[in-house]
């Protein structure tokens, strides 16, 4: 289990390593917005398996606070991009 875990933090941290180049890189905003998300549900999913690891299912609320946090986010810069495009019509 132990490499199966090892395995799952080296795939996550790869992930979020491209995540940070595409939110770095951009080329437009609604990227960099996608790549932010897409970075915090990186970060849930390592403290999901960090909850695993150690066996200690009270770290869960930080998974779903995170989560929640990002959804509102992701809801927040979409409202600000459609009103940005429907400002510039």
């Amino acid at each position: 289990m132990e490499l199966v875990l090892s395995l799952v933090f080296v795939l996550l941290a790869g992930a979020l390593f491209l995540a940070f180049f595409r939110l770095a890189r951009g080329p437009s905003l609604p990227d960099r917005v996608i790549a932010l998300d897409l970075i915090s549900i990186i970060i849930a999913a390592m403290i999901g398996a960090y909850v695993i690891w150690v066996q200690q299912p009270v770290l869960l609320d930080a998974v779903t606070v995170v989560a929640v946090v990002s959804f509102f986010g992701a809801v927040a810069c979409a409202r600000y991009l459609e009103r940005r495009s429907s400002d510039g019509e």
